[in-house]
C-alpha cells in the first residue's frame, strides 16, 4: 500500500532523514512512534507531499507518488492543532475540501451529515462555530473534515496531544473503532507510548531520523530490539552485573554480566506465587513506595540495581522503608544488549 524506498530529507545542512526503507500495508493502523526531534512527523510530511525528499522514492498503491502533488496523493491530513478556520460554522469547516472541489450544495450536505454521524457531531453542532465546542469536538471535526473527502490513507499528527488526560484515552478507543470501521489506512504520529501501544497494529520505533524497530506492539515491548526501544517503551528496570550473577547462580540459563540488563516492571515480583517456578529470588531493602491507588510501586536496592516492582493494594500491611525484602524477577523476560 505504501512505501517509502531509501528516503532521504535534508534541510540545508542538515540531514533530517537519512535513509528510510518502511512498507506499511493497506487497513493496518501504524504508528511512527519516538521522542521530540526524531524524524517522524518528516516522514509524514513527505508522504502527504508537504516535503519533498532529497533521494528515493515513495509509492503509493504500488505507483510512484514522489513528484505528485499533495492534493492528488488522496491523502487526508489531520495536524495537531487541528487548524480549522474560527471564522466558520463546524459543517463549513468539514464540507472546506468539497467546496474546493466545487462539489454540488446538495452532495455536500449528504456528505457532510454523513460523516458528522460517524464521528458523533450532532446536527445541531453542525450549526455552531468551532470556537464553542469542546477540544475533543474539534478534534472530531478536524477529522471529519480529513475523511469526507474518501482518501486512501489518512495522516494524523499528534491529534491527541493538546487534550487532557482523562479524553485522550477516551477518544483514542473512539478513533481506533472508527478506522477500523472504516478500514482506512492510517498513518499515526505520536511520542506517547502508551497510545502507541494501545492503538497500532504495528509501530515504527524512529531515533535520530532512523527506524530502530519495526513490530506489533506486543513485539516491541517484549522483545525490544534495541537498547533505546527497550528504554524508549514503557517502564523499565537496569540491572547490574552482580544482580544478573546472583540470577545466574539461582539458575538462570543464557545470560551475561557483561551485557546490559533490564525487565520491565510487571516480570517482578515480591511475592513468588506470582511468577511461580520461574521467579529466581533476590534479597534486597526497601528503599521507597509510591502508592497509586489499586497499586503500590516499590523500589528496591538489591546488589547494586534499584529495582521496581507492583503490588496490588488487597489490603496487605505495606512494607516499610529500610525493611528486608525478597525480590522475584523471570529471568526469561530479560533482555540484553
Amino acid at each position: 500500500m505504501i512505501r517509502f524506498d531509501d528516503i532521504e530529507v535534508t534541510f540545508g545542512d542538515h540531514v533530517a532523514i537519512p535513509r528510510l526503507d518502511l512498507e506499511i500495508e493497506e487497513g493496518e493502523f501504524f504508528t511512527l512512534l519516538g521522542p521530540s526531534g526524531c524524524g517522524k512527523t518528516t516522514a509524514l510530511r513527505t508522504l502527504a507531499g508537504f516535503i519533498q525528499p532529497s533521494r528515493g522514492e515513495i509509492h503509493i498503491d504500488g505507483k510512484v507518488a514522489t513528484r505528485l502533488p499533495s492534493e492528488k496523493r488522496r491523502v487526508g491530513m489531520v495536524f495537531q492543532n487541528y487548524a480549522l478556520f474560527p471564522s466558520m460554522s463546524v459543517g463549513e469547516n468539514i464540507a472546506f475540501g468539497l467546496t474546493v472541489q466545487k462539489t454540488g450544495k446538495v452532495e455536500t450536505r449528504r456528505l457532510v451529515d454523513e460523516i458528522a454521524a460517524q464521528v458523533e457531531l450532532t446536527a445541531d453542532q453542525l450549526e455552531k462555530n468551532v470556537a464553542e465546542l469542546s477540544g475533543g469536538q474539534q478534534q472530531r471535526v478536524a477529522i471529519a473534515r480529513a475523511l469526507v473527502l474518501k482518501p486512501r490513507i489518512l495522516l494524523l499528527d499528534e491529534p491527541l496531544s493538546n487534550l487532557d488526560a482523562k479524553l485522550r484515552v477516551q477518544l483514542r478507543e473512539q478513533l481506533k473503532n472508527l478506522q477500523a470501521e472504516l478500514g482506512i489506512t492510517t498513518v499515526y504520529v505520536t511520542h506517547d507510548q502508551e497510545e502507541a501501544l494501545t492503538m497500532s497494529d504495528r509501530i515504527a520505533v524512529f531515533n535520530g531520523g532512523a527506524i530502530e524497530q519495526v513490530g506489533t506492539p506486543e513485539e516491541i515491548y517484549d522483545r525490544s530490539g534495541t537498547e533505546f526501544t527497550c528504554n524508549f517503551i514503557g517502564a523499565i528496570n537496569r540491572l547490574s552485573e552482580e544482580s544478573v550473577r546472583q540470577l545466574v547462580k539461582g539458575g538462570a540459563t543464557g545470560l551475561d554480566p557483561a551485557k546490559s540488563a533490564y525487565v520491565r516492571l510487571e516480570k517482578t515480583a515480591l511475592d513468588p506465587r506470582s511468577l511461580g517456578e520461574r521467579g529466581i529470588r533476590l534479597d534486597g531493602v526497601v528503599a521507597s513506595r509510591s502508592y497509586h491507588g489499586a497499586f503500590s510501586t516499590y523500589t528496591i536496592d538489591s546488589h547494586g540495581s534499584r529495582i521496581r516492582a507492583t503490588v496490588a493494594e488487597n489490603g496487605d500491611v505495606a512494607l516499610a522503608e529500610g525493611s528486608s525484602a525478597r525480590l522475584y524477577i523471570d529471568p526469561s523476560s530479560i533482555l540484553q544488549y
